[in-house]
């Protein structure tokens, strides 16, 4: 099953970060987020990608087109030109990376890169992480029988959480995860007939087609109470720096 990733985006409230590249591509520690989101995938068995590039989306070409070359260590000899690549631990992934269009909107992308899909897909956008069990997901999905599934999460909140009693705070906790309601954490699974919704290259699929399908009882949430978190802005960037870290990244599920 092929996972595609929605990474054409310009990213504007990180704009002291995407000028010079696309929001998929700002590291988390030594990596890109676009690099974690594929190690978590291909931890469970998913290493096939469809990457819908749009901004700047030539970075991310360079980087997987670089990637096997630049690993490990590498012999040159200058004067034959010749280059011998030393042995490497190296993921094993196929990464199909397709150009959609500058202004191409999240719908339209994915009907640019329908000709790659099969019956069945997974999709998620190319700036959040998590530790969502995905085979769980695909068999949730698979149960309910629907054209779409979503992963729902709750959202961290932005600010401290105070509960007052009077002119006493009673309660306090700092920025913690938000205690009711639930928002699209990506992380989705798909029938192919999902993307029927999907009138036109300017199409939000978070949107119209989303509405259709819960309203012909075609969508499901996967509800996830563990960790999610997507990179907005800089605050979020500086969280998951933080998190990366301190050695214990939450969604670093391939070294648990």
């Amino acid at each position: 099953m092929r996972t595609v990733i929605l990474a054409g985006g310009l990213g504007s409230r990180l704009s002291e970060e995407t000028v010079a590249k696309p929001k998929p591509m700002i590291e988390i520690g030594t990596d890109p987020i676009l690099w974690h989101i594929l190690k978590h995938y291909a931890y469970y068995g998913y290493g096939d990608f469809v990457i819908a590039l749009g901004y700047r989306g030539e970075v991310i070409k360079q980087y997987f087109a670089q990637y096997a070359a630049l690993a490990g260590d590498i012999t040159v000899q200058t004067r034959a030109g010749l280059v011998e690549r030393g042995r490497s631990e190296i993921e094993d992934w196929t990464v199909h990376l397709v150009d959609t269009g500058y202004d191409t909107a999240t719908g339209g992308r994915m009907l640019k890169v329908a000709h790659l899909l099969g019956d069945t897909f997974m999709m998620t956008f190319g700036d959040g992480v998590s530790d969502v069990d995905l085979p769980r997901l695909v068999d949730f999905h698979k149960a309910h029988g629907r054209l779409a599934t979503i992963t729902a999460v709750r959202p961290p909140a932005r600010f401290g959480h105070v509960v007052l009693d009077g002119d006493s705070v009673v309660e306090f906790s700092e920025k913690p995860q938000t205690g009711e309601g639930w928002i699209n954490g990506g992380y989705m699974v798909l029938d192919r007939r999902a993307l029927d919704y999907i009138d036109t290259d300017d199409t939000y699929f978070q949107k119209e087609p989303m509405e259709r399908l819960a309203a012909d009882n075609q969508l499901v949430a996967y509800r996830h109470d563990s960790f999610w978190q997507c990179m907005d802005t800089m605050r979020d960037r500086v969280l998951l720096e933080t998190l990366w870290e301190s050695g214990n990244a939450p969604w670093k599920v391939w070294d648990r």
